[in-house]
């Protein structure tokens, strides 16, 4: 379905509802040059389970790009914080006639910046988030962010941003051995690598303004006095591969679980898978990551 956010761009939703008692709610956030359905196979277990299910194409991305123009784009101004405000008008305006249920939000890399950021700005309003394939920030991306707004107003806000896209992403390949694609750091599994290079909506080169606005956020979400606003109660789970390379295999995760736990976070758990890449949901044993999230869940039904 089509939804109009509050500046009136249309964002694309999908909705997986059970078909007996709904149990919770799920919103799933899906990474960099990607979309929601490739989280097809994880929306419908957690509908099976008897949650309903959403997840958007962030602005730039999948079908929601299709929609409003260009791909790589987040927005002219301000674009990580309008991200942000898309997850909210999702969740308040896809309505559902069932009875008050616990609201989990889930994002996976990008999104899982974004659902950092959602928490610290919504958090009241869900009860538990799970982050995965999250990772740290670093000096570096302040000197990455101070680089890509002066791209962006040299070489123009929406021009491929080829050096910040080889710059955030070129090194990711370099620990594994015997590579075959440029994107063999996301999955262990080829057939799962050949459909994201075979998929239109994926492994695109975003623009110079979405770097700048992707490390806005990253150096947002990384402030002590803004992790200070998440509450204190809010349930987080945080679930990667060992050898994700967004993470750095494993330290970049419990340093951000380290950052949220000193931030007065009372409820934070950790899962690394082991070697298991960045995209644990496409790996051929995804059905560890399944039976993980499946168990957690479980432990705060109501």
């Amino acid at each position: 379905m089509e939804l109009l956010v509050s500046d009136h761009t249309r964002i694309y939703v999908r909705i997986y509802e059970p078909e007996h008692e709904v149990i919770g709610r799920f919103h799933i956030l899906h990474g960099m040059g990607e979309h929601g359905g490739r989280y097809d196979a994880f929306a419908t277990m957690l509908c099976e389970q008897g949650y309903f299910v959403t997840m958007h194409d962030h602005r730039g991305h999948g079908k929601t790009a299709e929609l409003n123009g260009k791909l790589g784009y987040f927005a002219d101004e301000n674009g990580f914080e309008r991200v942000v405000e898309d997850v909210y008008d999702v969740i308040q305006n896809v309505r559902y006639d069932y009875k008050k249920v616990p609201i989990f939000i889930f994002g996976h890399s990008m999104g899982s910046f974004i659902a950092r950021r959602f928490i610290q700005v919504y958090g009241e309003i869900v009860d538990g988030c799970i982050l995965c394939g999250t990772g740290a920030t670093t000096t570096m991306h302040k000197v990455g962010n101070m680089l890509a707004k002066t791209m962006a107003k040299t070489k123009g806000k929406d021009v491929r941003g080829d050096l910040l896209n080889e710059l955030s992403l070129g090194s990711f390949n370099k620990q594994f051995k015997n590579t075959k694609t440029a994107f063999d750091w996301l999955t262990s599994d080829e057939e799962e690598v050949q459909k994201y290079i075979d998929d239109p909506y994926c492994g695109f080169i975003p623009t110079n303004q979405f770097f700048a606005d992707l490390t806005d956020g990253l150096i947002m979400i990384n402030r002590i006095e803004e992790n200070a606003r998440i509450p204190k109660n809010l349930l987080i789970l945080l679930i990667s591969g060992s050898s994700d390379p967004v993470g750095n295999n494993g330290k970049g995760v419990y340093k951000v679980a380290n950052q949220l736990k000193n931030a007065g976070a009372q409820n934070v758990i950790v899962y690394l898978f082991e070697e298991m890449r960045h995209e644990i949901l496409n790996e051929r044993n995804k059905q560890q990551v399944f039976d993980v999230v499946s168990r957690w869940l479980k432990k705060y039904e109501k």
